[in-house]
């Protein structure tokens, strides 16, 4: 049995939170890259290691940092014909990217390699990919005990090393489920990350490619970001996208949620006044957020009424408004469209 310790709360000395890529990946802590099978999450982790082998800066960040030297463990792809040529094709450096060799005995999570590998290599950036691959063969990945053991000691070891420790994961076919409840396995593997980003593709571009925060324990959510995977010109960096994790998700673009809401409103507002909670109630069982609610009802021009401790919506006086508006939306669609998916 442990012995009894216990930690007054003044001794304990404050610190602030290194980052490798604000708000997505910080230093000393595990971060879940997690999408469904052939949604670019390898690519996406592979084109940070080669922007990092370089030092040079990621995706709308300007920190100024060195090279980072980086261990990549994959289970799935061969490093030769499949990981090599896709870091050559990145322009990576490398000589800055190992790793370890599994030839003779599998890696596992728990494996006291991956600590001496740090050390040895002085690596501050540690990938693990697929999830399912390395948390080991004694391990049931859906118990939660288990699990929460081996994130705990892995979790150690960033701390311990100031490393990033990205696990890249499968995510399961429940499509009516919750993003936090489809990683494959236990809760408790997002629970322990402090953040999890999801990669998907637009499903009516499939080009395109979305990377979403879904989890952030240390800093607010940052803002989706897109890139494209083209047959003919590669991979290119997009800009910020205006997409919901659930809407990714669901593969129903932003702008039919956004037809689906204003019907929802003119629907249950066409005959006067309706309780805002119970609209949006209704709105979260179709599947649309209160942002994309909360969009449609500005286009839409409602106004909030509160009566005694209810608030409720209503449509303006003059009902021509909203049809004109309406109108005007549909002419402007393609530049809306441009605007909220690749920023200003």
């Amino acid at each position: 049995m442990a012995e009894l310790k216990i930690i007054s709360m003044d001794e304990v000395q404050s610190k602030e939170v290194n980052w490798l890529w604000y708000p997505y990946i910080p230093y000393g802590k595990i971060t879940i890259i997690q999408g469904d099978p052939g949604e670019g999450k390898t690519t996406l982790a592979l084109r940070l290691a080669a922007l990092l082998s370089k030092g040079e800066a990621l995706p709308y960040d300007d920190t100024e940092r060195e090279p980072v030297k980086i261990i990549y463990q994959t289970a799935e792809d061969g490093l030769e014909d499949t990981i090599k040529p896709r870091l050559e094709s990145a322009e990576a450096d490398c000589t800055q990217i190992k790793v370890i060799d599994e030839s003779e005995a599998a890696l596992s999570m728990l494996d006291e390699r991956i600590e001496k590998a740090i050390i040895e290599v002085g690596a501050r950036v540690v990938i693990l990919d697929p999830i399912q691959a390395y948390v080991g063969a004694n391990i049931n990945m859906n118990n939660a005990n288990e699990v929460r053991n081996v994130m705990a000691q892995l979790g150690r070891i960033a701390e311990k090393y100031d490393c990033a420790i990205l696990l890249v994961g499968h995510m399961n076919k429940g499509s009516g489920n919750k993003s936090s409840y489809r990683g494959l396995g236990s809760i408790d593997f997002q629970a322990s990350a402090r953040s999890v980003l999801i990669v998907g593709r637009i499903k009516d571009n499939p080009q395109v490619r979305v990377m979403v925060q879904d989890k952030s324990s240390l800093a607010p959510e940052g803002e989706a970001i897109a890139f494209e995977l083209d047959k003919e010109n590669g991979f290119s960096w997009l800009g910020h996208y205006d997409i919901s994790v659930d809407d990714l998700l669901s593969g129903i673009p932003k702008e039919k949620k956004s037809e689906q809401a204003e019907k929802l409103i003119l629907e249950y507002l066409s005959k006067g006044k309706y309780p805002q909670k119970e609209l949006v109630k209704k709105a979260q069982a179709m599947g649309i957020s209160k942002r994309v609610l909360d969009e449609a009802k500005k286009a839409l021009n409602v106004q909030s009424v509160k009566e005694g401790s209810q608030w409720y919506w209503q449509l303006p006086e003059k009902k021509s408004e909203i049809f004109q508006d309406c109108n005007i939306a549909k002419t402007d669609t393609l530049a809306t469209l441009q605007s909220s998916f690749f920023g200003k």
